[in-house]
């Protein structure tokens, strides 16, 4: 906002002054100088006299010239008519130049008395061609004007006006003491003042009375003060002026309040005590507001109030002209910004700076807030306007707020910060959502600047976060506002009581809790329990989910849905609970449906449970081993479908197919090995090594029984060859390994064909 030159036509009651002063010594020094009287004639005669003129010099300069159209003397009374007297300055080359109509001056009393109109030009230049706006020419205009010879001092209870170069001015009645320099104007004071230049808006002063002291150089205002230029008011209790070689340098007020009314903007102001400051020129360098400091804008985009113990408003001077700069508000203070409401669109944040000191630097042309930064700690608190948006806030040691165009928001930055977002609570839900906490060294928001909205906020440093009982901490922190993302870099970390997640980069999805994680990701899932079981019942329920066993996983990249229901791992992905382990190039884990799936290059790794302690503590441990292309692991009914080409490997037993479906022991099951039996199909190739012999199978399809020990090779020419006992063709195959039997069926017109080796 812009402010102009206060109260500058105070000075012309120091032309008054001027006047009052001058006359008197002028004629006290007539009245020393003159030539003794006429004695008045007897008999109670007139003298009298037409054009009368009378003039005083000093080393050849004139001080003062009378001159009277008409003069008569009666009663010991003088009586002028027509009367004009020069009142020469000390050079001789200005003089003050006083007309009357009529005047009566009465020796014995010592009054000179002007009933009708009186008329003062000062400092009139004697040589009229040498005549330049001064700001001191003046013309006052009174009536009814008392002037004790005796005292000097000179009053008058009439209205009086001024007229000068630089402005104007109006009282109700006057007093001057030239003894103690005082002039006083009773009432109704207003003075207008033009300044430098006649094109630019003048400045109106208004009050009850005023009152100049010259000696102390200061003027007051009593009762009441208004100070107007342009689109400027400011009205207030009594006021002083502070004055230094007749130049304004202070103003300083009780009980202001004002405004500045602008198209499109308007700003209110008040403080219990208001000063003003002012440099060499008039302008203003700083104003001051003590107490109950209160500044309220209003303009097309909204409105900001701000509240302080103590307001210092600064302003630039080098155009010519009092431009506001900085703001500085010191003590409890606020800043408020309501932002309109602009019909069909969703109203802003009002949003709330609190701080002890908080600075604000405008644009050059003093009408915007470029930036606003506190000396300390703050909080900005954002208060929704709309039921669907979250309440925020954010406490930092400091905070720095850019603005853009038209006072929107453009950016804050902030050290050592807290933030708390509340997200509205859903339609239909009688608790409110946790609030979303967050912790960071350092913190940069920016914002739409159409909207006001947050668009982006970064935090870096010891970045820490919490959701309810979802935690996080990073490095580095993006908050995609649009898509309601956070990114978190850097030695991330996520984590809940199902489990946690680590990751070079890892994203939560705030609207739904959904995250990815990627780069050397590695993650935790506790057991999913669906009901509380008692230490006996807590037994090792194996398969690919266990679901009373951690579940440890890495790969290149991770994604969790659905409040981690829907996992799924990319990139030389491997996954285990306690010995059993599944590896692939992609995992999927759908615990809502107790399903898994792998893709490429999956190889599944099983542990067989030992039967006693004794075994655990002895025995090396078996294993089940699956490679194939593609797997699917159903967990309700134990079934792991693999496809693509098939190899299933145990320590005695090797088999190859297309796929091959196998069929997990149930959790209370205590034999030994995880698998129960396994079905093949396709090229199907069976292989039992043992020390002194080889046993290969082949078929279409096969099925293998391990705690059997059996294998049945059917469909597609079966085949049995064994490096001892020969090859063996038949409809279907059945051997049991343990117990070295052979069972062979035949179809008719095929009859089973055996060749045995001899020994």
């Amino acid at each position: 906002m812009r402010w102009t030159r206060p109260v500058l036509l105070i000075a012309i009651f120091l032309i008054v002054i001027s006047v009052g002063t001058t006359f008197y010594g002028r004629w006290r020094d007539q009245k020393a100088g003159a030539a003794s009287k006429p004695k008045v004639l007897a008999g109670g005669l007139t003298a009298s006299s037409q054009a009368w003129e009378w003039t005083q010099s000093s080393h050849g300069k004139p001080v003062v010239s009378i001159h009277a159209d008409d003069m008569s003397e009666s009663e010991g009374k003088l009586h002028l008519r027509g009367v004009e007297l020069h009142l020469f300055h000390k050079e001789a080359t200005e003089y003050d130049d006083v007309k009357s109509a009529k005047a009566e001056f009465d020796e014995d009393k010592g009054l000179l008395f002007s009933e009708g109109e009186v008329e003062i030009t000062m400092s009139v230049p004697a040589d009229q061609k040498d005549a330049k706006p001064s700001g001191r020419l003046m013309h006052i205009k009174s009536s009814g004007v008392t002037f004790e010879s005796k005292t000097g001092k000179a009053s008058t209870d009439k209205p009086t006006t001024f007229d000068f170069d630089r402005g104007s001015g109006n009282a109700v009645g006057a007093t001057y003491d030239p003894e103690i320099h005082e002039l006083h104007m009773n009432s109704q004071v207003h003075l207008l003042w033009t300044g430098n230049d006649p094109k630019k808006k003048p400045m109106q002063v208004e009050a009850g009375d005023a009152t100049y002291k010259e000696k102390d150089q200061r003027v007051f205002l009593g009762q009441w003060s208004k100070l107007v230029r342009d689109t400027l008011t400011l009205n207030a209790g009594p006021a002083t002026v502070n004055l230094d070689k007749g130049i304004i340098q202070q103003v300083t007020t009780e009980h202001a309040n004002g405004q500045d009314v602008r198209p499109n903007r308007q700003v209110d102001y008040a403080a219990d005590q208001l000063t003003i400051n002012m440099d060499q020129d008039g302008q203003i360098k700083n104003i001051l507001g003590e107490q109950n400091a209160r500044l309220v804008s209003h303009s097309n985009t909204g409105e900001t109030t701000i509240t302080t113990d103590h307001i210092d408003l600064g302003f630039d001077t080098q155009s010519g002209d009092s431009i506001l700069d900085t703001a500085l508000a010191t003590g409890h203070s606020v800043a408020e910004s309501k932002p309109a409401v602009k019909q069909g669109s969703e109203p802003a944040d009002t949003r709330v700076l609190r701080s002890e000191v908080i600075r604000t630097k405008m644009k050059p042309d003093g009408q915007e807030i470029d930036n606003v930064e506190t000396a300390g700690a703050g909080s900005l608190e954002f208060i929704p306007n709309a039921p669907a948006k979250p309440h925020r806030w954010l406490d930092g040691d400091k905070l720095w707020i850019k603005y853009g165009e038209k006072n929107q928001l453009e950016s804050c930055k902030s050290i050592n910060v807290a933030t708390k977002t509340q997200k509205p609570t859903p339609a239909g839900k009688k608790e409110p959502l946790p609030p979303s906490l967050t912790w960071s060294k350092n913190l940069l928001a920016e914002f739409d600047p159409k909207t006001a909205q947050l668009s982006r906020l970064e935090q870096w440093d010891d970045f820490r976060y919490e959701e309810g009982t979802r935690k996080a901490k990073a490095n580095r922190a993006l908050l995609e506002q649009s898509k309601n993302l956070i990114h978190l870099t850097g030695v991330a970390r996520v984590w809940d009581p199902t489990g946690l997640t680590d990751g070079d980069t890892i994203v939560l999805d705030q609207a739904n809790g959904d995250f990815s994680a990627e780069g050397n990701v590695s993650s935790t899932r506790m057991p999913d329990k669906k009901k509380e079981t008692t230490d006996a019942e807590q037994t090792d329920s194996g398969g690919l989910l266990a679901d009373d066993q951690p579940m440890h996983a890495k790969a290149k990249k991770m994604i969790s849905k659905d409040n981690n229901l829907q996992i799924r791992y990319e990139g030389d992905a491997v996954a285990w609970q306690d010995s059993n382990r599944l590896q692939a190039d992609v995992i999927e884990i759908d615990r809502e449906n107790n399903i898994l799936k792998a893709h490429g290059h999956v190889v599944s790794q099983l542990l067989d449970k030992p039967k006693d302690d004794k075994k655990k503590k002895t025995a090396s441990p078996v294993f089940t081993i699956v490679k194939s292309p593609e797997l699917i692991y159903n967990d309700d009914d134990r079934l792991a479908h693999y496809t693509g080409g098939v190899l299933l490997d145990r320590p005695d037993m090797k088999v190859k197919s297309q796929e091959l479906k196998a069929y997990l022991r149930d959790a209370d099951d205590d034999d030994a090995s995880s698998l129960h039996h396994a079905f093949a199909d396709g090229k199907v190739e069976v292989v039992q090594r043992s020390v002194d012999r080889t046993r290969t199978g082949t078929s279409e399809h096969a099925e293998y029984y391990v705690d059997e020990a059996k294998v049945i090779l059917e469909n597609g020419h079966p085949q049995l060859v064994d490096t001892i006992k020969g090859s063996t063709r038949g409809r279907k195959l059945t051997w049991f390994s343990n117990d070295d039997r052979l069972l062979v069926d035949g179809a008719e017109g095929q009859p089973a064909q055996s060749k045995l080796r001899r020994k």
